[in-house]
């Protein structure tokens, strides 16, 4: 078995992860437009799916922090520690009322940006924020929209 240390991680977003990022906006722009549908009958579910979808997007990004401690032979456990908050986060905010566990997804998901604002750059990772501002406004903007379409 060899040693050998990882591959190091593209400093900006190959054109797939940015097409994959890209797509993975379209839920939730479609089910906060949908929420604001005139006359949906059906705006409580649809609010309720954008969350769920938010709370597994939220999970997903604490997850990467995992994957850069693995990488990290010192220094890891605040990685760790972060990695499983969003995840914790976002399940309260499924267990909350649909319109506030919105606004709370909204928060976490700019959280999230923030932390990976200070983390990315000491893994030379500084060259994939602009997508994920772009991604989290986006994001969050949809569920801050799914939230107020819902109190309606």
């Amino acid at each position: 078995m060899h040693d050998t240390p990882p591959p190091s991680a593209p400093r900006t977003p190959p054109t797939l992860v940015t097409v994959l990022g890209y797509a993975g906006l379209l839920p939730f722009a479609a089910l906060a437009m949908a929420v604001w549908w005139p006359g949906s009958a059906h705006r409580a579910p649809l609010a309720f799916a954008l969350l769920a979808y938010g709370a597994t997007i939220a999970s997903f990004l604490g997850a990467i922090h995992w994957g850069l401690a693995l990488r990290d032979k010192v220094g890891a456990a605040p990685l760790y520690l972060w990695g499983v908050s969003p995840s914790l986060l976002a399940w309260l905010a499924l267990l909350a009322p649909v319109a506030w566990g919105l606004l709370l997804l909204a928060l976490l998901l700019l959280a999230c940006y923030a932390v990976d604002r200070r983390v990315y750059p000491h893994h030379q990772l500084q060259g994939w924020l602009p997508m994920r501002l772009r991604l989290t406004g986006v994001a969050a903007a949809s569920c801050l929209a799914g939230a107020l379409g819902l109190l309606q």
